[in-house]
C-alpha cells in the first residue's frame, strides 16, 4: 500500500497547483508522515519544518514559484519546500556528502532563491529582488518568510525601515511559533484576516483617502481613526507605523484561512505583512512536547522518538565548557554569561538555572551581544561571549571597535571552531584564526584536549583584555579534566614529542593527528596553544633543530595561525623548510566532518602525504 498516493504525484509545485483544495490537507498529513519517517533516518532539522508545512503548501499553491520568489530566513525550515520541488528522493541523502544540503542553496535548485544559513537577511533579499523586478518590470511576486526568533535582529528591522518606504510590492510572512509577540489566534482573528486582506476593504480604503485627500485635516483623523481600531483588533501597530499593511495574526495551521488570505495579499500592492501563529513539532506528539529536543536530531525510530541524548563516553567540548562556565561563577562574582540565542548549543543550560541573574539571552542579536558584552566590561564585570565561531563573523566591526580597541577584558568562548559537517559552510567556523588574529590587543588560544580546553577558558577569564578560546565540535581526544581553575602562560606552547628532521606544528584540534604522524615517522610534535601570539622561542628552536617544519590548522590557510610562523621565521631568517597545512581558499561543502577533513588532508594519513611529498623534493 502506497503511504504517500498524493505526494508522491508531486515532484514540483505546478503539480500542486493542480490539486483540488479539498486535497490539501491529506497533502499535509502525507508530507509531515514523510518528514518525520525521512528525518528520523538521516538526522537533521525536525522540530522547526514539522511546524512549516501547512505554510509551505499554502505558498506554492497560491504563487507561481519559482517565477515568484520565496525567501526563507535562517533555511531550517524548508525540508518540506524541497520536498515539493523536486528533491523528495534526495532527502535519503539530506546533509551528507554530495546529497541535499540542509539549507537553501542556489545551486542546488531554482527555488532556491537565496541561499542561508544566518538569520535575518530574507527582508533585505527579498526588498532587493522586488525592486529588481520593478526596475525589469517584471510582474513576479516576492515573499520573504520570517521567523519570531529572526524578526529580534537589527538587521531584519533596518530591512522593514527600508522596505515601508521602497514602494516595493512584496510580502512579509512572519512565522511566529513560539507566541512570543502575539496572543492566541481565534475565530475574530481568523475573520479580520480575511476582512483585512480583501479588494472590498483595501478599495474603501484607498476610496476615503481620495475623497478626504482634499482636506488634511479629515484625512488625518481618518487614518488616526483606522489605526485606533487596527491597533485594538489586531497587534500590528508596530508594522503599520514601517510603513506596512499588516494582517494577522492567523492560524498558519489552517490551509482554509491561509490560502484565501494569501490569495488576497497577493493581489495587493505595496509591502504587506502577514502574521501566522504555527507550533513547532505540529502533528508529531513527541516533538510538540518538547520542541527544543526535536530542533536537531540524529537517526532515532518515530515510534519511539529520542530515547537519551546522553551518549556517554568522552565529553564534548561544549561540555567542558559549561562545566568550567559553573565552576569558575561559584569563585568569581563578576563573571556573567552571554548567548546569542545559543544557550542550549553552548551547554549553558546548567549555568542559567544556578547562576539565573548573571545569565543573558539576548536573542538572535550577535552584534548587541559584543557590545552589551563590552559595556558590562566597562563596569568592571567579567562578560563571557558563548558564541559559535561562524555566528561571531557577523559582529566583527563590534568585535573589533567595541572591545579590542578599548582593550575590555571580554571572553569569547567560540564554540564550533573548524568543519561542523552537515551543517555545512554557512556553519563552518573555518576563517576566526584569521579575523581574530590580525585584531590589536587580542589573544587567541585553540586547546589540544579537553583539560587545555579548561585552563584556557581561566587564563582568558583573568586576562586584561580581550581574549578568544577556540574549539571545535563534539568531543575531544579523551583527556580527563580536573576540577583546576589554573591559568596558562599565555603565548607559550609546548613540545609533546620529540623527533628527528621534521617538526610538526600543531594548532588547536590538529594537535591529535599531528601526534599520530608524528608517531609514524619519529618527528617532533608541538602544541603551539596561542594563535596569537605565538610563541617566537619555540618556533626559533624547533627551525634550529630540525630541517623541515609544518604548521597545520584546522581553518583558512590565508592569515591563519601559519601564516604567524611565517612571519616569525622570516623575521629571525631561519634557513629551514616551512610548510603550512590549513583549509583551501573555497568554501567546504556539507558532510561528514572526519571526511572533510581527510578530503582537506587535515588527519594523519594527509600529514603523512606532505612530509613525504616534502621530502621527494629535496
Amino acid at each position: 500500500m502506497n503511504a504517500y498516493p498524493l505526494l508522491d504525484t508531486i515532484d514540483h509545485p505546478a503539480q500542486l497547483r493542480q490539486l483540488e483544495r479539498k486535497q490539501l490537507p491529506q497533502v499535509a498529513e502525507e508530507l509531515r508522515a514523510f518528514l518525520v519517517e525521512s528525518v528520523s533516518r538521516t538526522g537533521g532539522h525536525l522540530s522547526s519544518n514539522l511546524g512549516t508545512v501547512e505554510l509551505t503548501i499554502a505558498l506554492h499553491y497560491v504563487f507561481d514559484t519559482p517565477d515568484d520568489r520565496l525567501v526563507w530566513d535562517v533555511g531550517h525550515q524548508t525540508y518540506a519546500h524541497k520536498i515539493l520541488t523536486g528533491r523528495r528522493a534526495g532527502m535519503a541523502r539530506l546533509r551528507t556528502h554530495g546529497g541535499v544540503s540542509g539549507f537553501p542553496k542556489r545551486c542546488e535548485s531554482p527555488y532556491d532563491t537565496f541561499g542561508v544559513g544566518h538569520s535575518s537577511t530574507s527582508i533585505s533579499a527579498a526588498l532587493g529582488m522586488a525592486l529588481a523586478a520593478k526596475f525589469n518590470g517584471d510582474a513576479r511576486r516576492t515573499v520573504a518568510i520570517i521567523g519570531d526568533g529572526a524578526m529580534s535582529a537589527g538587521q531584519a528591522f533596518e530591512a522593514l525601515n527600508n522596505a515601508g518606504v521602497a514602494d516595493a510590492d512584496m510580502l512579509v510572512i512572519l512565522n511566529d511559533n513560539d507566541m512570543s509577540i502575539s496572543p492566541p489566534v481565534g475565530a475574530l482573528n481568523k475573520y479580520l484576516a480575511r476582512a483585512l486582506s480583501g479588494s472590498a476593504f483595501n478599495a474603501a480604503r484607498r476610496a476615503g483617502e481620495k475623497v478626504l485627500r482634499v482636506s488634511p485635516s479629515l484625512l488625518q483623523f481618518a487614518s488616526r481613526v483606522e489605526e485606533h481600531v487596527k491597533g485594538m483588533l489586531t497587534p500590528g501597530t508596530l508594522f503599520e507605523e514601517l510603513g506596512f499593511n499588516y494582517i494577522g495574526p492567523i492560524d498558519g495551521h489552517d490551509l482554509d484561512s491561509l490560502i484565501p488570505t494569501l490569495q488576497n495579499l497577493q493581489k495587493l500592492k505595496g509591502p504587506q505583512f502577514l502574521h501566522v501563529i504555527t507550533c513547532k513539532g505540529q502533528g508529531y506528539k513527541l516533538a510538540e512536547a518538547d520542541p527544543v529536543l526535536y530542533h536537531g536530531v540524529t537517526r532515532f525510530q518515530p515510534e519511539v522518538g529520542i530515547e537519551d541524548r546522553q551518549t556517554g563516553g568522552k565529553p564534548t567540548y561544549t561540555q567542558v565548557f559549561g562545566r568550567w562556565l559553573c565552576d569558575m561563577a561559584a569563585v568569581e562574582p563578576r563573571l556573567v554569561a552571554i548567548t546569542p540565542a545559543m544557550g542550549e548549543g553552548s551547554g549553558m543550560m546548567e549555568f542559567a538555572e544556578r547562576f539565573a541573574e548573571r545569565y543573558f539571552d539576548v536573542g538572535i542579536a550577535e552584534q548587541h551581544a559584543v557590545t552589551f558584552a563590552a559595556g558590562l566590561a566597562c563596569e568592571g564585570m567579567r562578560p563571557v561571549v558563548a558564541i559559535y565561531s561562524t555566528f561571531l563573523q557577523r559582529a566583527y566591526d563590534q568585535l573589533l571597535h567595541d572591545v579590542a580597541l578599548q582593550k575590555l577584558p571580554v571572553v569569547f568562548a567560540l564554540d564550533r571552531g573548524g568543519l561542523v559537517g552537515a551543517d555545512g559552510p554557512t556553519h563552518h567556523g573555518a576563517f576566526d584564526l584569521s579575523y581574530l588574529s590580525c585584531i590589536p590587543n587580542m589573544v587567541v588560544m585553540t586547546p589540544g584536549d579537553e583539560e587545555e580546553c579548561r585552563r584556557m577558558l581561566s587564563t582568558a577569564l583573568r586576562h586584561d583584555g580581550p581574549c578568544a578560546v577556540r574549539y571545535p565540535r563534539g568531543p575531544g581526544p579523551g583527556v580527563n579534566t580536573s576540577e583546576t581553575l589554573d591559568g596558562l602562560p599565555i603565548g607559550r606552547g609546548e613540545i609533546r614529542r620529540h623527533g628527528k628532521n621534521v617538526a610538526l606544528l600543531a594548532f588547536g584540534s590538529m594537535l591529535t593527528p599531528a601526534l599520530q604522524a608524528g608517531e609514524a615517522i619519529d618527528a617532533s610534535v608541538a602544541n603551539m596553544r596561542f594563535a596569537k601570539p605565538v610563541d617566537r622561542e619555540l618556533i626559533v628552536r624547533l627551525a634550529r633543530e630540525h630541517s623541515l617544519l609544518i604548521s597545520i590548522e584546522e581553518n583558512a590557510l590565508i592569515g591563519g595561525a601559519g601564516a604567524e610562523v611565517a612571519r616569525v621565521l622570516d623575521e629571525t631568517g631561519s634557513p629551514a623548510r616551512f610548510v603550512r597545512m590549513g583549509l583551501p581558499d573555497r568554501f567546504i561543502d556539507h558532510g561528514d566532518q572526519s571526511r572533510l577533513l581527510a578530503e582537506a588532508g587535515l588527519d594523519k594519513a594527509g600529514i603523512l602525504r606532505m612530509v613525504q611529498s616534502c621530502q621527494d623534493k629535496e
